[in-house]
């Protein structure tokens, strides 16, 4: 049996920050879960500016700013083994106070965990800090420079948040950072780039391009920011489900009716729009690049090093996507998703997959205790 270790969770008042301080407490209450090979139990203390909307049960709420000089007094007093820092403001502009809360924001996080002594910390980040350039290689691995947008705020200051921990990381050793970087991110619940450019009336594609294409489930995200929270694994992990998508077949997937724009047009479309002060992102959640050259993560180190694989498949994701977008618009919720007969299908696939990698696991554990 592992002795409780204190987990604590910035950004709880977000869907990130709610969502994964209520799996730790459920792991937590349940003490033994299938996916790890071990007892898990935690106090989570859960940090934001703002309480969470809805009460988690079980949860240690401190209302705080993650820039407050005193939180290293917090970690210090609390005896904060591991921070999931998930305080993050989206912006499509690069702006003074998205850049002071994400960036001097994990500036600061990461100082006081240094001077506490906290054995851990996981951040959430995005491959997009790659950047979609035509020179791309056909998969990009971890250690690829990041040469994300500098004109979409959300990128910038991911980019800006990596290169610091990059250094930091070389400064105080002894502290394990893992970073997962997300492509993009689907579901029924979440608000992200790719859900809003999934649901719109129309959906622009760039005229000739129809680059590869990367996504993940929203519930994936959650479960692999939990695995990195319970294991120990340092380093940069692109973290993805598995297919890779030519755009048009994504789109297809989702039930979307592409609309082909001769891309000089869509630039000057975009650049017209941001000088008269209309949001860009209203229009066009995605950067134009991101829709015309590739920028497709290599998931080796996923696979083999972090030892994390998503329930969903690439195509999972968006039939299931796809499959409540259309049933909510005639029956309510829950009887959509009982009646979606695709989505069952894919269930009992994901649990097939499932069972056999316990089974897997559980032989290696039997083989290693017998070698013992």
């Amino acid at each position: 049996m592992t002795d409780k270790q204190v987990v604590l969770v910035t950004g709880v008042g977000g869907y990130w920050g709610r969502q994964v301080a209520d799996r730790l407490l459920a792991l937590a209450s349940a003490r033994q879960s299938e996916a790890y090979a071990h007892d898990f139990e935690a106090h989570v203390i859960g940090v934001d500016v703002e309480p969470p909307e809805a009460e988690i049960e079980g949860l240690d709420f401190i209302q705080a700013d993650i820039r407050n000089p005193l939180l290293v007094e917090l970690l210090r007093s609390e005896h904060v083994d591991v921070v999931c820092h998930l305080a993050f403001t989206e912006s499509a502009r690069p702006t003074e106070n998205s850049f002071d809360i994400n960036v001097m924001g994990t500036m600061k996080v990461l100082g006081a965990c240094a001077e506490a002594g906290v054995h851990k910390v996981v951040l959430k980040s995005s491959t997009s800090v790659y950047g979609a350039k035509p020179t791309n290689p056909a998969f990009l691995t971890e250690d690829y420079p990041l040469n994300g947008s500098r004109t979409y705020g959300t990128t910038r200051d991911r980019v800006e948040i990596e290169a610091f921990c990059n250094g930091f990381r070389r400064q105080v050793p002894e502290m394990i950072q893992t970073i997962l970087r997300f492509p993009g991110i689907v579901g029924p619940e979440v608000d992200t780039p790719m859900t809003r450019f999934l649901k719109q009336p129309w959906t622009p594609i760039l005229l000739g391009f129809d680059p590869m294409m990367q996504v993940i489930h929203e519930q994936d995200v959650i479960e692999a920011l939990i695995y990195a929270v319970i294991q120990d694994a340092p380093g940069v992990f692109n973290v993805a489900a598995e297919g890779i998508l030519p755009l048009a077949r994504l789109m297809a997937l989702a039930g979307k009716f592409p609309v082909p724009v001769f891309h000089l047009f869509a630039y000057w479309g975009a650049n017209l729009l941001d000088v008269t002060g209309v949001p860009v992102n209203r229009y066009l959640p995605i950067e134009l690049d991101y829709i015309r050259y590739p920028w497709v993560a290599d998931l080796t180190r996923m696979r083999q090093a972090l030892g994390f694989i998503p329930h969903y498949t690439a195509e999972e994701v968006l039939r299931e996507f796809v499959g409540q977008q259309r049933l909510r618009r005639y029956m309510p919720e829950s009887a959509a998703l009982a009646y979606d007969e695709e989505r069952l299908r894919d269930t009992l696939e994901r649990r097939r997959r499932a069972r056999a990698r316990q089974e897997s696991r559980l032989g290696r554990d039997e083989e290693e205790h017998h070698d013992e």
